[in-house]
């Protein structure tokens, strides 16, 4: 996908989530996520290239699957929040609730972005040296996973859990910059182990910015 700077992007509408996490997932592929910096008023943005759908109350891979905890409690409230938490000791993961109306306990995981704005400035957070023409592998390191993604916008639970992803008031959001609809596949989820092998993970197949494996049951949609 070709990079351009996004500038006074609308956020998508709170109707955009409050559908089938799947759906949200697929159709998220292609979208810009967006981050403000504090203070500076600088954007930092990348295209989402992998994303995860969870189900909630009938799906065991999701952390909401056995009721609301003041953890999960945001996959509980209105779609188009932001649901950020702490693993392995040492990474954020950036989820958006979803769910139509009389659902709950929904989301997505964005598991992967392609850099398009401030990527000298993710580089910066993610602790990575670039060269001053950067290749694919090198920019990979930045927003290749969930944990790489969310260190590179300087998104943290304490900062960003439960903003309005569909507002720019809150300094992160999601938007549509008009670029073309990518062709998607849907995949096993990675590291699911508590539940079905599903595919309710979507990737823009042949992007090198994917995370995970590579070689995965996969269905072209």
């Amino acid at each position: 996908m070709a990079r351009s700077r996004p500038t006074k992007l609308a956020p998508l509408p709170r109707e955009f989530f409050a559908r089938d996490a799947r759906l949200v997932a697929r159709e998220l592929l292609g979208k810009l996520l967006v981050r403000v910096m504090d203070g500076s008023g600088e954007m930092l943005s990348g295209r989402i290239v992998e994303a995860e759908a969870y189900l909630g109350g009938v799906d065991p891979g999701a952390h909401s699957y056995r009721g609301m905890t003041p953890r999960n409690a945001v996959l509980f409230g209105p779609p188009g929040h932001a649901y950020v938490y702490f693993i392995y000791g040492n990474h954020y993961c950036t989820n958006v609730s979803c769910h139509p109306e009389g659902e709950t306990g929904c989301g997505v995981l964005l598991r992967a972005l392609e850099p398009v704005a401030g990527i000298a400035r993710m580089a910066t957070l993610r602790g990575v040296a670039l060269s001053p023409e950067p290749k694919p592998s090198q920019l990979r390191l930045l927003t290749s996973g969930p944990g790489r993604l969310s260190q590179a916008l300087a998104i943290t639970r304490a900062e960003h859990n439960d903003v309005d992803l569909c507002s720019v008031k809150s300094g992160l959001y999601m938007a549509d910059d008009g670029s073309p609809a990518p062709q998607t596949q849907a995949t096993v989820r990675i590291n699911v182990t508590s539940a079905p092998h599903d595919l309710w993970r979507y990737i823009v197949p042949g992007n090198v910015f994917v995370s995970g494996p590579r070689n995965v049951r996969a269905e072209s949609l």
